[in-house]
């Protein structure tokens, strides 16, 4: 080492105490740095599966469903008569020997554990529609956002059993989601002119009404889409 180096380790040298101290304090810094990772971390992985919103297949922006809206056709609902749940085929097997609800339930809970035939034994789940909790699964219903007896009379009675099927199954849309068996059942098949949900989830809702709509080319009648539209002015 030059002598010019030595005089500059030397200037800069701390005192034997401090630097003992120092060297006391450095681990407690490190340690708190990664429980702060890990706090992030954590709040992190409740944020992405805890929340209602994020359990949902994040739906369109605002103005992209503004978009899609205005270009659906709009029409007069029909064939009510001729509808029949049977004619979309639902909880299909998903992976292994996980169906659609089992499926949307772990995707949708924190912390769910399932048995061998991927029923869900434990968790916690939250309804975005009413901010109900349970840890009971079976006290959950998974809704079709878009509700299949909407979809029939939007135009699903011409669709294939095919179609039909993809519809009741969809997990890339936001179609899919674990609420409260209550809110489930107040809702039925009304679509947003008669029927949404907590004000603080009614964007989100409204958004991925019109995104499945629009994907799958259904039409909406007119009070419909005035009450989307009310929605979509105020998000």
């Amino acid at each position: 080492m030059s002598a010019r180096n030595q005089s500059v380790r030397v200037l800069f040298a701390l005192p034997p105490s401090l630097e003992s101290r120092m060297r006391s304090i450095r681990p407690l810094r490190r340690t708190a740095a990664a429980l702060g990772a890990a706090a992030l971390a954590a709040t992190a992985l409740m944020t992405s599966a805890g929340t209602a919103e994020a359990a949902l297949p994040t739906p369109v922006s605002t103005s992209t469903a503004k978009t899609y809206l205005a270009s659906l056709t709009v029409a007069a609902e029909s064939h009510e008569s001729t509808y029949d749940r049977t004619l979309f085929p639902h909880w299909i097997t998903i992976s292994g020997t996980c169906n659609t609800r089992e499926t949307v339930l772990k995707r949708d809970g924190v912390g769910v554990t399932t048995d061998s035939a991927c029923a869900a034994t434990g968790g916690t789940w939250t309804s975005a529609y009413d901010n109900v909790v349970t840890t009971s699964a079976s006290s959950f219903d998974i809704d079709h956002l878009v509700p299949l007896a909407e979809a029939w009379r939007s135009g699903a009675w011409a669709w294939t059993t095919a179609q039909r099927q993809n519809l009741a199954n969809d997990l890339t849309r936001p179609q899919l989601i674990a609420v409260s068996a209550s809110s489930n059942r107040s809702k039925g098949d009304q679509d947003p002119s008669t029927w949404l949900p907590q004000a603080s989830y009614r964007c989100t809702y409204v958004r991925a009404w019109v995104q499945v709509k629009y994907y799958y080319g259904l039409s909406v009648d007119s009070a419909e889409k005035s009450a989307l539209t009310s929605v979509l002015n105020g998000c």
